[in-house]
């Protein structure tokens, strides 16, 4: 709640910013296609002016009942539709998210990230498992929509509804693997151990001792290999040589075929995961192939971004040339801001920030945030570990410009939900305060550098049980026991409620990004930390405007239980202040320096003013 007199010129400051998304989001424009204007401007808005709200298709809103089984035979281990099992699909669908776009814009979202759409192999088993493709990451067909999602019409549609409005869409893709469907003869049970590069080499038949094969194989050149049979002997089960698309997905020389991964060395690479077929990524009509079809989705719908699955799991030079060439298919389609991220599932930054030096990737998703910044609001550390964080920026492929783009997240459907993390590290704290915490979780991501995303349901107080696979749940009333069993966190309320305290909160910070330059482009100053729970201090410095009106934001938290008071170093210039929210001294102390006081579990927002 704002408690100055500034409130009224903030607002206004607010209100100017909001118009346009007003006028964007009319219900007369929601099923039409954009003006040439509004898609110019939204083609021209950078990476880092983005809030994304990540979504599962199947969890997020059901707008077509029929399609809940796919084009499949209305059988659960057939389609995969079982709405009270958390591993199988429960309905949602692409119309679904079109019907709630006004709900995720109200958020403050300006971009949409879908998992993936594209038709999957509805049902798998692997070992004692059995699911459904709910997720999305067992695709068959990387050329059209999975029908328990809706059609190409469907997508099309969803596009421009959100172009309409001044939305991007992001597609979530996959190019380490398919789907489960090529198997070995050597393990009935589909259960092959690893077989390395050094004891089964590729131009040996099962093992250094066997009888040569790929004798043109240099060791360099896979479009030379003839014989996949080097470490196991694969093949297609009867009736599924053709299941998947592009046709050449379905010849076994286009996999590793070596195995389980370890997830350790170069299994980590050429391993199956899971069962899950693994490319071999080294060839040359793999890497065109995969051109070719996420190059095609871009011709198509004018998709405006692409998060990457598993980047870290893919050779190098794959991606080496893969990236240009979406990035040039893009600015093609007149879409010069093509925003790229990889998921590099690791929170050391020097890992993630490799991939933006070796492997091309202009950002990563910023995994080294989600720890840190989960840990600060949770009360684990010391906020000096942010401080640390953001000095690795350095790491980086153009450091701060590529820290910039970075998409900075709390959770996620892989590892858990930030309510589950904070309620993990307070077992005993009140409603009150896990609210303020993951609140505060947020303040962080939406007020320091990268590009907030949203997980769906966070904004409702979701919790989960945390871990792979078990922060899925469906945001209308859900049929799945676990599910409808939850309390959230600020209380129950109806389904997609816009008066939830969490998602009142989120929007209200997205409120001030929008209307701040400085918080969505500004240079990002860490100004104070410590190393136990406390003050954490950072000024957002927009270099254009510092000489005429102010340009610095300061953005002060305080992950402690007790209100923190200190002086804090601001830039020379900053004399006189603002409040965006909170209370903000009118005047610094002294040039280069402003007291402040932060309630606990808080945070403040205040504006340098001439």
């Amino acid at each position: 709640m704002i408690k100055t007199a500034t409130t009224r010129t903030r607002w206004r400051a607010v209100a100017a910013a909001t118009a346009l998304m007003s006028a964007v989001a009319s219900p007369a424009l929601a099923q039409t296609a954009p003006t040439p204007a509004v898609l110019e401007a939204l083609r021209q808005r950078p990476p880092q002016d983005e809030v994304i709200y990540f979504l599962l298709p199947d969890r997020f809103a059901n707008g077509d009942p029929a399609n809940d089984h796919g084009s499949y035979a209305p059988r659960r281990l057939v389609s995969g539709f079982d709405p009270t099992n958390a591993d199988f699909y429960h309905g949602g669908d692409l119309a679904g998210v079109i019907q709630r776009l006004d709900y995720i814009q109200g958020l403050g979202a300006t971009a949409v990230w879908l998992a993936p759409i594209f038709r999957n192999k509805p049902v798998q088993t692997h070992g004692d498992y059995t699911g459904a493709a709910h997720h999305g990451y067992w695709i068959t067909d990387f050329t059209t929509v999975d029908p328990h999602f809706g059609d190409e019409a469907t997508m099309r549609a969803l596009v421009d509804a959100a172009h309409a409005r001044g939305m991007k869409v992001y597609l979530d893709i996959v190019a380490n693997h398919t789907a489960d469907v090529i198997r070995y003869l050597e393990c009935p049970r589909n259960d092959c151990a690893y077989r390395s590069r050094a004891d089964y080499p590729y131009t040996r038949k099962g093992g250094v001792e066997g009888a040569p094969i790929n004798d043109g194989f240099d060791g360099r050149d896979f479009s030379r290999l003839t014989r996949p049979d080097y470490a196991y002997t694969p093949y297609v089960p009867a009736g599924e040589e053709n299941a998947k698309v592009p046709a050449w997905l379905n010849d076994p020389i286009r996999y590793h075929n070596r195995g389980e991964s370890t997830f350790s060395g170069e299994s980590s690479l050429d391993g199956d995961f899971a069962g899950l077929d693994d490319l071999l990524t080294e060839d040359p009509v793999v890497v065109q192939g995969m051109i070719d079809v996420f190059g095609g989705w871009i011709d198509r719908y004018g998709i405006d971004g692409y998060r990457i699955d598993t980047a870290r799991h893919v050779n190098p030079e794959f991606w080496q040339a893969f990236i240009p060439a979406m990035k040039a298919r893009a600015a093609a389609k007149g879409i010069p801001n093509f925003h790229i991220f990889g998921e590099v599932y690791d929170p050391d930054p020097a890992v993630t920030a490799r991939f933006t030096r070796v492997d091309a990737y202009p950002a990563v998703l910023d995994f080294p945030f989600q720890k840190q910044a989960t840990d600060v609001a949770a009360g684990k550390v010391g906020t000096d570990v942010l401080a640390r964080l953001f000095d690795a920026d350095a790491l980086y492929a153009d450091g701060a410009d590529t820290a910039a783009i970075l998409p900075t997240f709390l959770g996620n459907h892989d590892m858990g939900r930030i309510g589950f993390f904070v309620k993990q590290a307070n077992p005993n704290a009140d409603d009150a305060e896990l609210l303020a915490r993951i609140t505060l979780a947020h303040a962080l991501m939406m007020f320091s550098r990268g590009v907030p995303t949203l997980y769906y349901g966070d904004e409702q107080g979701f919790v989960g049980a945390g871990g792979y696979g078990n922060a899925r749940q469906d945001m209308w009333p859900s049929r799945t026991p676990v599910y409808a069993n939850e309390t959230p966190v600020g209380g129950r309320r109806p389904a997609y409620s816009t008066e939830a305290p969490l998602y009142r909160a989120v929007a209200e910070m997205a409120r001030l990004r929008a209307a701040e330059p400085a918080l969505r482009r500004g240079r990002q100053i860490v100004r104070a930390s410590g190393d136990k729970p406390g003050l954490f201090a950072l000024s957002r410095v927009d270099e254009a405007r510092m000489t005429d009106d102010g340009g610095e934001v300061l953005v002060l938290f305080n992950s402690s239980t007790a209100p923190v008071s200190a002086n804090v170093e601001v830039e020379p210039g900053s004399l006189r202040w603002q409040a965006l929210r909170g209370d903000c001294v009118a005047r610094s102390s002294a040039p280069a320096s402003v007291a402040v006081r932060v309630p606990p579990l808080d945070y403040l927002v205040c504006k340098s003013v001439p």
